[in-house]
């Protein structure tokens, strides 16, 4: 009996689970779900046949190693920054790697060990990373293997609300780990636009924007994610002119947000420690110029001359006027923000998440240029069951599957690029409504 062993059971992990569980008994497998709380673990289990839940602190090395030695394939989805520990463990005991997270640099310098081992690891296998690669590469290889050219792609994606669950100003809520989106592009953002290079340091970002549209859902903003040019070489495509990747908002939300980060709200390299009582407002205030004789509203709005009622809204909405006592006193600025926008951002039990995602190809084909745009929409059930779930685990599972019943035959450490995985695996997507919608369009 083949043993797959899970560790993290957080939300992400919820149709991951569910997949592998459900053909544990037909196929003679048995799903080890390892969480710090052994109960976390056995309420996603629910008792299933071939499925056994146990408790492991990841910082216990002997109770860790002794989980994966007795496993023949490790699936993680701890943070990420765990990935490393976990990968090395595997590799020093001889067994299969599987996450969603991107592959970093401690888990690339272990390629050599992971070949000779004749081991197979799988990174970046999710959402994004993940479904990205997958169904750009379909559409680069297919290109090339037509003879046609690729002159510019652009790839913007997005974790957001279902449109009828908008219901605050920003039409936002947390779908994910808020720390990442409070401290979204900081550093400096780059790619390549006609053969030149771009830069974007972080106080322009959130002005950078570019409209994008989807059928039956409306108008959104993106901007540019930290880094694009590396993806050229990821994707086969080192000579191609335009190369961005980019994160998707409802339009509206980037103007406001830049007002936060013009202030120093999501700054993280500093600690606070406001005195006990202070208030949101008091808060807001202290990144303000010192004026007794000026409220808040009218200092922020002198401040930002270019501020609008519907940016003014956003700020209001999330408490920053307010009296309310701060949810924490100590912490740097985007710890602070952070724990403010947790309670006001947090999604209501029958909210629905939404994933959109959009590719955008300018092809020549033979004499005509064509713009090919590829897109997707996936809505979730309710806060547990998302769609940002469902689309980050999903594929791994699929992955995990294919790889035990033979279908992938690769060794070494890989990324979904390669038509032996990514084609199964979107194929497999299809069946659960994870579908990309093309439309072509001649110049």
């Amino acid at each position: 009996m083949k043993q797959i062993l899970i560790l993290g059971g957080g939300k992400s992990s919820t149709f991951l689970i569910d997949y592998l569980v459900a053909q544990a008994v037909e196929k003679h497998r048995e799903i080890i779900l390892a969480d710090l709380d052994s109960s976390v673990a056995e309420k996603k289990l629910r008792n299933r046949p071939n499925t056994r839940a146990e408790a492991l602190d990841i910082s216990n090395a002997e109770r860790r190693r002794d989980l994966i030695e007795e496993s023949d394939l490790v699936i993680s989805m701890l943070p990420a920054r765990l990935h490393p520990l976990i990968a090395e463990d595997c590799v020093a005991l001889g067994k299969h790697f599987f996450s969603a997270s991107y592959e970093s640099k401690e888990i690339r310098a272990l390629r050599s060990q992971i070949e000779e081992k004749g081991l197979f690891f799988l990174n970046e296998c999710g959402l994004d990373p993940g479904i990205d690669h997958m169904s750009a590469m379909k559409i680069i290889d297919e290109a090339k293997t037509k003879g046609e050219e690729i002159l510019s792609f652009k790839s913007y994606a997005g974790g957001l609300l279902s449109p009828e669950c908008e219901d605050n100003p920003w039409k936002y809520k947390f779908t994910w780990n808020p720390r990442n989106v409070v401290l979204a592009g900081q550093g400096m953002s780059r790619y390549i636009e006609q053969s030149r290079l771009k830069y974007i340091p972080y106080h322009q970002l959130f002005k950078r924007i570019k409209p994008i549209h989807f059928k039956g859902l409306g108008e959104y903003e993106g901007y540019p994610n930290r880094d694009s040019l590396g993806y050229r070489k990821t994707y086969g495509l080192e000579n191609i002119p335009t190369m961005l990747r980019g994160t998707l908002r409802r339009t509206g939300f980037c103007k406001a947000w830049d007002i936060l980060v013009q202030l120093g709200l999501t700054d993280d390299s500093i600690e606070l420690n406001p005195p006990q009582g202070s208030s949101k407002r008091d808060f807001l205030n202290s990144f303000l110029p010192f004026d007794t004789d000026r409220s808040v509203e009218e200092k922020l709005t002198d401040f930002f001359p270019e501020m609008d009622f519907p940016t003014f809204e956003k700020i209001q909405w999330i408490g920053l006027f307010s009296h309310d006592p701060l949810p924490i006193y100590q912490g740097s600025p985007a710890q602070i923000l952070q724990a403010i926008l947790e309670k006001e951002w947090a999604l209501e039990e029958t909210d629905r998440d939404m994933i959109v995602m959009q590719h955008q190809f300018e092809i020549r084909k033979g004499d005509k240029n064509q713009k090919l745009l590829s897109s997707l929409v996936v809505k979730g059930e309710n806060a547990s069951l998302t769609a940002m779930a469902k689309t980050v685990g999903l594929p791994l599972a699929i992955a995990v599957d294919l790889f035990l019943e033979g279908k992938i035959k690769l060794k070494g450490l890989h990324m979904p690029i390669k038509p032996e995985i990514y084609l199964p695996i979107l194929e497999k997507l299809e069946e659960f409504g994870i579908r990309f919608e093309e439309e072509l369009l001649e110049d």
